[in-house]
């Protein structure tokens, strides 16, 4: 990276703790006022930075607007799916991402099993959302009342003995969900299927998405399967950091 570009991108996060002035940048890139003056001017003729009445400098309008169209094209699936092949191939279980949109669980993407038994999960297809695990992510992190709100509007259909009964028991565990940041459909939706999740993070830290990995208990017991657990929430966190820009550790889609 040239000089120039360099010194004019260590302005932006100079600026993002307070309006500075034009000796207070000089200052803190170690140069003449008149190369921080040209630097400026070339960033608030691109809006990035705006000069205010008292002749101190901030971030600019245009700034935000890039940032914010960022994320809003951002495709946490597209992001997440080298590290759920990744995940597939070092465990060889089912690897899915699910979103919340809409007041349904869909899948937006599926890795299959490496074994026979094979899982009947679609992308596309509304997942069971009081049983299952990325579900129960994706719910647990909205704001109390909205969660209030959608618990007391679904209905509680018994798929096993272990399903979740009634809208008071499905609070209880998104409470816990959220607390430990994991959650867990042990034969919830199917006795004989056992699933772990994680969540994946945007920018501002809340849940974007989640991820889980499921297994029949004739390939792994459930207690095998919780013993993937810290991988899965690694996997997830790696997303999490390449989603929201920051650089992913390597061992967190390995």
């Amino acid at each position: 990276m040239s000089q120039t570009v360099d010194r004019a991108l260590s302005i932006l996060p100079l600026l993002a703790q307070g309006p500075a002035d034009l000796g207070q940048v000089a200052e803190r890139l170690g140069v003449h006022k008149s190369t921080a003056l040209r630097l400026l001017r070339t960033l608030h003729e691109h809006g990035l930075v705006y000069r205010q009445e008292d002749q101190r400098y901030r971030l600019g309008a245009r700034l935000f607007a890039l940032a914010q169209e960022a994320v809003e094209n951002l495709d946490v699936r597209e992001i997440a799916h080298p590290h759920l092949v990744a995940l597939n191939e070092r465990i060889g279980h089912t690897v899915h991402l699910a979103v919340y949109e809409d007041g349904e669980v869909l899948y937006i993407d599926k890795v299959e099993s490496r074994y026979p038994v094979r899982m009947y999960s679609r992308v596309g297809k509304p997942v069971a959302i009081t049983v299952a695990a990325v579900a129960k992510l994706l719910l647990a992190d909205l704001p109390d009342a909205e969660r209030r709100a959608v618990a007391d509007k679904l209905d509680y259909p018994m798929y096993t003995s272990r399903s979740t009964p009634n809208a008071a028991a499905f609070l209880k565990e998104l409470a816990a969900v959220r607390e430990q940041g994991w959650a867990t459909d042990l034969g919830g939706h199917e006795e004989s299927i056992n699933c772990v999740g994680a969540p994946v993070r945007g920018t501002d830290g809340r849940v974007v998405a989640a991820m889980s990995v499921s297994a029949p208990n004739v390939v792994v017991t459930a207690e095998e399967l919780l013993g993937l657990l810290p991988l899965v929430r690694r996997t997830a966190d790696a997303i999490s950091r390449e989603y929201s820009g920051n650089i992913p550790e390597q061992e967190g889609s390995s």
